[in-house]
């Protein structure tokens, strides 16, 4: 072989040996897991996460288990195969459950027990528990007023055992302003003592009542003033009155503003519930506009969970939480 002939060789030799060398090089990062991604790839990627988490809200399937015989213990199983990463329970929605055991207390670990085996089989979290029909924390009566703090004790300490972030309890009782935010504040600071030791928040949503007015609400979380007591604002619920002066299911003929009253409970917000009622056909909320409201919690700088509650009639519970689990995601994409 002569020295032309041995170059040429020994130069298509480098070459291959180069691209060898590359193509080794790229499925050695493939192997690693390693993705090289543009910077526009990146920004693209990132403006389609949405600034919160989506969570279920259990009273979305209360038609399906009170009505339909869906058990509430597979509330982890279907939530997590709609896709949410977060279980919102409902106190209510297990009484069945609790009364078949004579024993409260045994009858509450049993229920902890099961709940936690399926959160965990599902690889989904546990975060709240809705607790109603345990006493008017609002009233001034104060036999009945400690009555219902000790009986949501039991609950504070299922949501500890279950490691979830909060209770939410409803502010019901006087019918007169300041003796309902008087005794609201004292019910509060104590139920928030006793949580503290868990590291558990009680949380206060809109729910009925002066509690529907965010104005007097966050009057009292001011008057209460501690870390773990806060809101969870809810894009509906905000009825101060109904029909024959019904607490539930009349008419409402007295509402407030719902984004004035978002606005003024995001600052004590730990948690959020986009409630729905029906949709359009472009998939809107006929009700309450999402961008508007989603905008407002967003700017608040919250970025915690959002819980999806469908309340509609005309779509069954799995297409009216799918249809608002999407328009959640839609709308977070056309923030500012």
């Amino acid at each position: 072989m002569n020295r032309r002939n041995f170059i040429e060789n020994s130069g298509k030799a480098s070459i291959a040996l180069s691209l060898l060398g590359l193509y080794a090089c790229k499925n050695s990062k493939k192997d690693q897991g390693t993705t090289i991604t543009t910077p526009e790839e990146t920004a693209a990627k990132t403006e389609n996460i949405p600034f919160f988490k989506l969570s279920l809200a259990q009273w979305s399937i209360h038609k399906m288990i009170l009505e339909e015989g869906f058990d509430p213990f597979n509330f982890a199983e279907k939530a997590k195969g709609w896709g949410f990463e977060g279980l919102e329970y409902v106190s209510q929605l297990y009484t069945g459950e609790l009364e078949k055991n004579p024993n409260t207390a045994a009858a509450m670990d049993n229920l902890v027990r099961e709940l936690n085996k399926r959160s965990t089989d599902n690889d989904i979290k546990n975060l709240i528990i809705m607790v109603d029909a345990e006493g008017n924390l609002g009233i001034k009566d104060e036999a009945e007023r400690m009555k219902a703090i000790e009986n949501h004790h039991k609950w504070i300490d299922a949501a500890a055992a279950l490691d979830c972030h909060s209770i939410r309890v409803n502010l019901f009782g006087e019918q007169e302003v300041d003796a309902w935010k008087r005794y609201s504040a004292e019910s509060l600071s104590k139920l928030a003592e006793y949580a503290a030791k868990s590291n558990i928040n009680v949380l206060v949503e809109n729910h009925g009542g002066f509690s529907s007015n965010a104005a007097l609400l966050a009057e009292v979380m001011k008057e209460v003033n501690m870390d773990n007591c806060g809101t969870l604002p809810d894009f509906g619920n905000f009825c101060l009155k109904r029909e024959n002066g019904e607490p539930w299911g009349a008419p409402c003929v007295e509402e407030y503003d719902k984004y004035k009253g978002v606005k003024e409970l995001m600052p004590f917000a730990k948690a959020v519930s986009a409630k729905s009622y029906d949709f359009d056909e472009a998939g809107n909320e006929t009700t309450i506009d999402y961008v508007k409201i989603l905008q407002t919690v967003k700017d608040a700088g919250y970025t915690g969970y959002v819980g999806v509650e469908y309340e509609g009639d005309r779509l069954s519970e799995e297409e009216g939480i799918l249809a608002t689990k999407k328009l959640l995601i839609n709308t977070a994409k056309q923030l500012s």
